[in-house]
């Protein structure tokens, strides 16, 4: 299974940026899916994650700006980021976790994209 990321780019304060995952490969079924950031110096963190059910969780400062969506048919996640800061600025990681029909459960990463927000 991979994951391929898209949608990173420059942005001024302000804007907005839409990112997509999409998962490839030989996938029985997927739980969550979400998006992570790693900025400069800082540890990675969990920005907004999605369950297969629909249920939704967002990190305490990108709320009522950002919005996580999944197309399950085409298993892809969708991050839709408004309002954005400086403080945004990191790389963007998604992340799937997959089930097998044995019920194995694989976690898997995409390449990152770089979001650049200028002030």
């Amino acid at each position: 299974v991979q994951l391929q990321a898209s949608g990173g780019g420059l942005v001024q304060a302000g804007g907005s940026l839409r990112l997509s995952c999409a998962a490839y490969g030989s996938i029985f079924s997927i739980n969550d899916m979400g998006w992570y950031r790693q900025a400069p110096g800082k540890e990675r963190e969990l920005v907004a994650a999605i369950t297969s059910g629909g249920n939704i969780h967002y990190l305490g400062s990108v709320k009522g700006r950002f919005t996580i969506s999944r197309d399950n048919a085409r298993n892809t996640v969708y991050l839709q980021m408004n309002s954005l800061k400086p403080e945004d600025t990191a790389v963007y990681y998604c992340n799937a976790e997959t089930v097998s029909p044995n019920e194995y459960v694989y976690d898997y990463w995409g390449q990152g994209t770089l979001v650049t927000v200028s002030s």
